[in-house]
């Protein structure tokens, strides 16, 4: 298949991911916005810097979709960008393991989880964090990264609250 058509279905599938999240939150009772970087009116706002802050600024959850609308960068870079163009705090890169290892903790049962790395010891050591692009407009932003376990019901609440878990990937 072609790269850009591959990239665009994926683009696709994070919008059907936002709006599930949109439906659970909002089951929860938490006000959602999903914004697009693909317009799609019926569905979703379009991206709009200025917009996706106003919402925040009301409280409201902000759900990105379509990565960047660019074929050729990752959902990685996607979240990069959007939370410096938002000034974030963090970015949260939700996984299926609690941290970054110097070897697949799967694989390697001697696997060292590291509990702070810097950006150049992530792009250096080659570790698969987020890509490379994503790691360095984190860099130059000096936007920090925490790597978490999605499927450990407690992590994201206990980031929230501030208190330490995963991996985090700093200056």
């Amino acid at each position: 298949m072609d790269r850009s058509t591959a990239d665009y279905m994926g683009m696709l599938a994070t919008v059907m991911n936002a709006m599930a999240l949109m439906d659970a939150l909002e089951r929860q009772g938490v006000f959602t916005r999903v914004m697009s970087a693909i317009e799609m009116r019926a569905i979703a706002e379009p991206y709009i810097r200025r917009r996706a802050i106003r919402h925040l600024e009301k409280g409201r959850v902000v759900i990105f979709g379509a990565g960047t609308g660019n074929p050729f960068f990752s959902t990685d870079t996607a979240a990069a960008l959007r939370a410096t163009e938002i000034d974030a705090d963090v970015v949260i890169k939700a996984t299926k393991v609690d941290g970054v290892y110097d070897a697949d903790p799967k694989k390697n049962p001697d696997a060292r989880k590291f509990e702070r790395l810097s950006y150049i010891e992530v792009l250096n050591r080659r570790l698969e964090v987020m890509d490379s692009t994503a790691i360095t407009l984190c860099m130059e932003n000096n936007l920090p990264i925490l790597v978490l376990n999605l499927w450990d019901s407690k992590a994201l609440t206990t980031a929230l609250k501030g208190d330490h878990v995963g991996t985090l990937v700093t200056a």
